[in-house]
């Protein structure tokens, strides 16, 4: 009898099992709503991306119960043969006008956007000078594009200047940042990034998916936060945070687009949105518009669970955003912490290693515009209780 090969992944999987870091999949049996039901549990939900509640807000669902009567379920093809619908080109035109840029073109998710942008632009005769703890897809675009790779200190824009400083003068940059971290919640430096970026003639890119609908007017994302329109030459954007649907963007002058659609892989070889999905986008920016009180609503949220947090005595690190990280240490501590808040009625997801650094495991929670006040003071009050059981507070 053979063997199975793939024997090794379960030793891999007993080990994590182990160290009290295997984790489960949990189910959500409704929508993705502040509060819901996971695993047959009803929970405050802190774990979402749902920053403004729109993946079941009202104007969302009709529009895309309209374009699947009009237009049926699925695109048919990649965008690059027969999958380019009349409703993708008019999402890419409101998302370039929203963003107030040339053009935009549409990937798959956010992933793909970061990913399939920076392995087409560059090449192995290029350089890539990245914030350390920049996203996961940004990492692997800089690897897919056989560039060489600079890492520098988180924000630390002196340190990349010296990285920039060293290297030959010729050569082809691209300065990348985060615009809000995902895992820190904390926002990259973009007027100091940007400065530099002009001063030595680099590519600016940023990675502006936690921030979009969330920072800015209208939710415009952290270049329109930090008034650096025209200074960002590469602006990557999701689709399904706070936007409430499903994929990513890339924001910037019409070249920069012509070529991902002739070059980035992800746009060539994966099938275009759903029509429904285009739709329910294109009603979203429609509320940004005309709603912007939702993100007033998710700010007054924020900063009140911020404070609660604080008043406890929880290590929430340098967050500037609706994403609050609450530091355990190590990463079954982190667990721990994860699997008795879900027990007593608040889901906030344990993240460990090698997502963040072995010593900084946390839950990582987001408040929402949908979240009650008495939502986020019940999942105060179970914090309070769980922190000092585990001896954190």
């Amino acid at each position: 009898m053979r063997t199975d090969p793939l024997s090794y992944l379960g030793e891999e999987l007993n080990s994590l099992k182990q160290q009290n870091l295997y984790r489960h999949l949990r189910i959500l049996e409704g929508e993705q709503k502040a509060r819901t039901t996971f695993d047959q549990r009803s929970v405050v939900n802190l774990s979402s991306n749902n920053y403004l509640g729109l993946t079941t807000h009202p104007k969302l669902r009709e529009r895309a119960l309209a374009a699947i009567k009009e237009y049926g379920v699925g695109s048919g093809s990649v965008r690059s043969i027969a999958g380019t619908m009349a409703i993708h080109m008019e999402l890419e035109r409101r998302l370039a006008e929203f963003k107030n840029v040339e053009a935009v073109v549409v990937f798959q998710s956010g992933f793909a956007a970061n990913a399939g942008t920076v392995s087409a632009v560059l090449t192995k005769e290029d350089v890539v000078i990245s914030d350390e703890l920049n996203h996961a897809s940004i990492i692997d675009g800089c690897r897919l594009s056989r560039a060489a790779i600079k890492v520098f200190p988180h924000k630390d824009v002196d340190a990349a200047r010296k990285i920039i400083e060293a290297l030959p003068a010729g050569q082809r940059k691209l300065l990348i940042s985060d615009g809000v971290f995902s895992m820190d919640g904390d926002l990259g430096s973009l007027p100091g990034l940007c400065a530099l970026a002009e001063e030595t003639d680099c590519i600016m890119m940023v990675d502006d998916a936690h921030a979009s609908g969330v920072f800015g007017k209208n939710g415009r994302g952290t270049i329109d936060h930090f008034g650096m329109h025209g200074r960002v030459d590469i602006q990557v954007g999701t689709l399904s945070k706070a936007i409430g649907a499903l994929g990513g963007y890339v924001a910037g002058n019409r070249n920069l687009i012509e070529f991902l659609y002739h070059r980035a892989r992800p746009f060539l070889f994966s099938t275009s949105h759903p029509p429904a999905v285009a739709a329910a986008c294109m009603a979203a920016l429609d509320v940004l518009l005309e709603e912007p009180q939702i993100i007033d609503r998710l700010w007054e949220n924020t900063r009140f669970f911020k404070a609660g947090l604080e008043r406890l005595g929880f290590n929430t690190g340098l967050s500037e955003s609706p994403i609050t990280p609450v530091i355990a240490g190590d990463g079954a501590t982190a667990m721990k912490l994860s699997d008795r808040l879900f027990e007593e009625g608040v889901f906030a997801q344990g993240i460990a290693f090698p997502t963040v650094a072995r010593d900084k495991a946390r839950v990582r929670t987001i408040v929402t515009a949908t979240h009650t006040r008495e939502d986020l003071q019940f999942a105060l009050d179970k914090f309070d209780t769980v922190g000092r059981e585990l001896g954190l507070i």
